[in-house]
């Protein structure tokens, strides 16, 4: 049993098991009947994602230095309780069942996505 760390959009692994969404808006110009089947998400958990002044961070990161502070603002919001106890209960799941969190990011290491799994993976997370 695994978490998979994925680019939503993407096509799906055999064994991924439920694709969870953690972005902040749903895809443009997608019915919400279609998510799923065009392999964007089955679940859609916005409190995984960064706030929309850290979104706007993040994609204005040119260097390392405004990527690490980006990395440390997100850190800290999912340091809150909520997002803490989500991700404690994901890196639990992760020995039960299969299942995968993503992003629309191209590039992983500039993603939330790859702090995501830093997260889980301090947390004893099984990650794929």
């Amino acid at each position: 049993m695994t978490i998979r760390i994925v680019r939503l959009g993407t096509p799906r692994a055999a064994d991924e098991g439920l694709r969870i969404g953690t972005v902040r808006r749903p895809p443009r110009g997608v019915p919400k009947s279609e998510f799923a089947s065009r392999d964007y998400y089955d679940v859609w958990y916005p409190d995984l994602s960064p706030t929309p002044e850290l979104v706007a961070q993040a994609q204005a990161a040119t260097d390392d230095k405004a990527w690490r502070a980006f990395v440390r603002h997100f850190r800290k919001e999912m340091g809150e309780p909520e997002p803490s106890r989500t991700l404690d209960l994901l890196a639990a799941l992760s020995h039960q069942t299969n299942f995968s969190l993503g992003c629309y990011c191209e590039d992983e290491a500039h993603c939330h996505r790859s702090v995501l799994r830093e997260l889980l993976a301090e947390r004893g997370a099984k990650i794929a």
